[in-house]
């Protein structure tokens, strides 16, 4: 409700309402706009991508897959890891609750870190170490961070691994996004959706799988499937070009 409020005070829906926009940012975004207008008068029809084009690129199906595998690993912490901590590691309320936060704290931690890492390996080393490299490395780490917080004899220590392994997923985060800019451009909106949906099943899997998983085989096997998705998530990475426009033919 309070974010809610603040986008209604600070929010307008076109540029020309907002009541703190200066007359030159307000002249050169509406230079931007005729400028871009232009351009898509002009594209050859050849570079138009449509839904086919998206659907039949083998770099956007790696980086669906590799986003589900993405969003398995997350959901398990967002549906299932306060239960966790306290049925399974034993630890009380409060400690539960405390440690139960390191998670999104970490996540949050790691997303902008992650952002940070990309543009920087991208400008020295090129997009392909940038913004796949880093990802590729982010679930790889995040696996092996979630194979060792299961096996940690303390709850406590266990609490801190896991949420490390949370953090190190979310290095990638920024990659996700970048990486369907990069490919599609002014389509970047169907493409990250297209993208964003494989997440979102990954998550709606995880939510009913997780639980299913640690009542017959055990906890740590439900934190060794998701390892196991995060590193096919990393090799996934390891076919995407980021340079490889959808609008070549």
């Amino acid at each position: 409700m309070l974010v809610g409020f603040v986008w209604y005070i600070a929010a307008r829906d076109t540029p020309e309402e907002h009541p703190r926009i200066s007359q030159s940012e307000l002249a050169h975004i509406k230079s931007e706009r005729r400028a871009l207008a232009s351009t898509e008068e002009t594209l050859n029809p050849l570079q138009q991508i449509s839904w086919s084009r998206i659907v039949g690129s083998k770099d956007v199906w790696a980086v669906t897959l590799s986003y589900f595998c993405f969003g398995y690993v997350a959901w398990v912490f967002f549906s299932w890891f306060y239960l966790y901590l306290v049925k399974v590691r034993g630890l009380n309320l409060q400690a539960s609750a405390f440690y139960s936060t390191l998670p999104p704290i970490a996540m949050v931690a790691c997303s902008l870190l992650g952002g940070v890492l990309n543009d920087e390996l991208t400008a020295s080393f090129g997009r392909r170490v940038g913004r796949c490299g880093t990802a590729a490395f982010a679930l790889f780490l995040a696996a092996a961070l979630l194979v060792l917080g299961s096996q940690a004899a303390s709850p406590r220590l266990a609490s801190l691994v896991l949420a490390s392994g949370a953090g190190a997923l979310y290095l990638a985060q920024s990659s996700y996004w970048s990486v369907t800019a990069d490919i599609s451009g002014s389509r970047a909106g169907s493409t990250s959706g297209f993208m964003n949906m494989g997440a979102q099943l990954g998550g709606a899997v995880t939510a009913l799988l997780t639980p299913v998983i640690a009542t017959h085989l055990g906890w740590p096997y439900s934190f060794f499937i998701a390892a196991t998705l995060s590193a096919g998530g990393a090799l996934l990475w390891l076919v995407v070009n980021p340079s490889r426009s959808l609008t070549e033919v």
